[in-house]
């Protein structure tokens, strides 16, 4: 399975009602900025601590941060602990705010 996926495809998800967990691995204060409903924040420091409690390593994951870069580090080390369907949104927020849903802002 691929690392990455579209911010389109995962628009797509959410409109069919597909089953799996949004992780936002930014930090709170960039969460006060923009968002995207639904989605669980777990800092990227705190991923290590808390994975193995709040995730269920046999669900989807799909993890976003700003640009894409928190979340691809998080991303793979979470398929190194055994969450073999977690992927990185292409682009974070950024992108989704660009091409998916301008009405979160951009920072």
């Amino acid at each position: 399975m691929d690392y990455k996926i579209n911010p389109e495809d995962v628009k797509a998800k959410l409109d069919a009602g597909e089953a799996f967990t949004l992780l936002d691995v930014r930090e709170p204060r960039e969460l006060e900025i923009a968002w995207i409903d639904g989605a669980k924040l777990m800092p990227m420091g705190d991923v290590p601590s808390r994975a193995h409690q709040e995730l269920d390593p046999d669900e989807p994951i799909v993890v976003l941060c700003h640009h894409g870069v928190r979340s691809m580090n998080v991303t793979v080390w979470l398929r190194q602990q055994g969450f073999e369907r977690a992927r990185s949104m292409r682009g974070g927020i950024d992108a989704w705010s660009r091409r998916v849903d301008p009405s979160v802002p951009v920072y």
